[in-house]
């Protein structure tokens, strides 16, 4: 008999896309359909299909003879994982090919699955949605570079607009400008003359999408020694994008510092991927450059959601996930969203969607790292908070759900991860210290269970202190340990604060 992990969430049913790219084909099976997917197993080849296309107007032979191999084991790994659908994706250089039909109809025979050959429209619409699922929300305009295409699209919100394929994917580029720079300069310039899109993104964010630009992220990363290695989400602004795209494109790529950080079979095409953002920032003006680690794979999953579930909030719907695998109460986990939500209102301490949104997730995740020794409960739940793959959270808000992680364990007033506090703003790690500091309070009334929060009520006592209201049916639970917990609380929030048992017993902090 095999036993059932309890790591995986049990009502999910494993789901396998395979991407056939112009550079890259790739495999990812899924935990299952759900507004924020989890990888079970992921695996690329860089094959190359489309190396050589501008000239001979076919799929590399040799790239074709490999591609077929690996979509034998892709199949076999399907099957291991029991995924019960295998969706089939093809873009430019399938669709384009004079051997195309042929190698689709092979494909399909080892696949033993239908493939869908996109359009250049439909490759466009997916990624946008890819984003869409991403972000919350995108607004701007959204950028798909692949090894044979680029697919351009307006986003605003759900709403998507004017889009555009242009052949300037890396292997084309490369192809067409015979390995001249100055050349790949002049032919994406004339090709994005024809995005006319491209002027309404104006002062608005870009969107990178695709292997190539996420090395160029990573590079920059690598470069500036960011402090977060975690690419969804990764803002460059526009003034830092063109000093450092600039220096990539001259092409002496293994002299650029960091460039360790990438894979040496990508580094090739980095200058004409750069060059190809360097001209969009040129004709687009953009207000910054934010990398998006979802595509067209998670644009078509997110198309196979009923509209409700594409309406959920990504970010909330993985804590939830996570706080059911890790936590030791969920019904607790959701408490506590709805007593910070009324202890924030009656400190008078405003939100703003987003800031109300983190507070919802960081209370789903308080409890996740119970399991580890006490003394590194903090540090656990810092780290498998900061690298979760998280989507519909940008950085300063994923520093802030680690640091209240952190603070929620190992104290208010903890300085550990510098580089974190500097990254969550002042803001954000101000409101960290005083969620830490609640729940650190409440903790010790409930010991996680569920029950307890629902019935201690916030009283403005006049023009003195505000009171934590304990029922006298739990009286018992009154004493020196939470007494002190809110004199932490006082002290973060500069109030004068008091415990009290209804009709009995208080005691004044501050």
């Amino acid at each position: 008999m095999i036993a059932t992990s309890q790591g995986r969430l049990q009502d999910r049913r494993p789901l396998s896309i395979i991407d056939i790219g112009s550079n890259s084909i790739r495999l990812v099976i899924y935990e299952g359909l759900a507004r924020s997917p989890t990888t079970l197993f992921n695996e690329k080849m860089l094959a190359g299909l489309g190396r050589g296309i501008v000239s001979t107007g076919k799929l590399d032979p040799e790239a074709v003879t490999r591609s077929m191999e690996e979509f034998r084991r892709f199949r076999a790994l399907s099957d291991q994982v029991g995924a019960e659908h295998i969706y089939v994706l093809a873009t430019a250089a399938a669709r384009e090919a004079v051997n195309g039909p042929d190698f689709i109809h092979r494909a399909e025979d080892v696949l033993k699955t239908e493939i869908r050959v996109l359009s250049g429209r439909q490759e466009a619409h997916y990624s946008a949605l890819g984003v869409i699922s991403g972000f919350h929300p995108a607004n701007g305009i959204a950028g798909d570079l692949g090894g044979g295409s680029l697919e351009l699209i307006d986003i605003n919100g759900e709403a998507i607009g004017d889009g555009i394929t242009l052949p300037l994917g890396g292997l084309r580029l490369q192809d067409m400008a015979k390995n001249s720079l100055a050349q790949a300069a002049k032919i994406a310039r004339e090709q994005l003359a024809r995005a006319k899109l491209l002027k309404g993104g104006q002062g608005r964010p870009f969107y990178t999408v695709g292997g190539t630009w996420r090395n160029l992220a990573r590079l920059h990363m690598e470069m500036s020694t960011y402090p977060l290695g975690v690419m969804h989400h990764y803002e460059i602004s526009a003034d830092s994008a063109a000093n450092f795209l600039k220096q990539v494109a001259k092409g002496e790529i293994e002299k650029v510092r960091g460039i360790e950080g990438v894979s040496k079979n990508r580094r090739s095409l980095l200058p004409y991927g750069a060059i190809v953002l360097q001209e969009i920032m040129a004709a687009m003006q953009p207000s910054k450059i934010i990398v998006s680690a979802l595509g067209v794979r998670e644009g078509f999953l997110y198309s196979l959601l009923g509209a409700a579930e594409q309406k959920a909030d990504p970010l909330i719907s993985a804590s939830e996930e996570l706080a059911q695998l890790r936590s030791r109460s969920t019904t607790h986990a959701h408490e506590l969203v709805e007593w910070t939500g009324k202890a924030f209102a009656a400190f008078g301490i405003d939100e703003t969607e987003d800031e109300a949104r983190y507070r919802h997730a960081a209370c789903l995740l308080a409890d996740i790292g119970w399991r580890a020794h006490p003394e590194y409960r903090g540090k656990q739940s810092l780290n498998i908070i900061a690298h979760a793959s998280f989507i519909g959270v940008d950085h300063p808000g994923r520093a802030f759900l680690a640091l209240v992680g952190l603070f929620r364990h190992e104290g208010v007033f903890n300085d550990a991860a510098p580089e974190l506090r500097a990254l969550a703003t002042p803001r954000y790690l101000e409101r960290a210290r005083v969620l830490a500091a609640m729940l650190r309070v409440v903790y010790l009334l409930t010991a996680a269970m569920p029950g307890v929060m629902p019935r201690l009520k916030w009283e403005n006592r006049g023009n003195g202190p505000l009171a934590l209201v304990l029922p006298a049916s739990l009286s018992d639970l009154y004493g020196e340990r939470p007494a002190g917990r809110l004199a932490q609380l006082a002290r973060v929030t500069n109030r004068r604060l008091v415990l009290a048992v209804e009709g009995g017993q208080s005691v004044s902090v501050k």
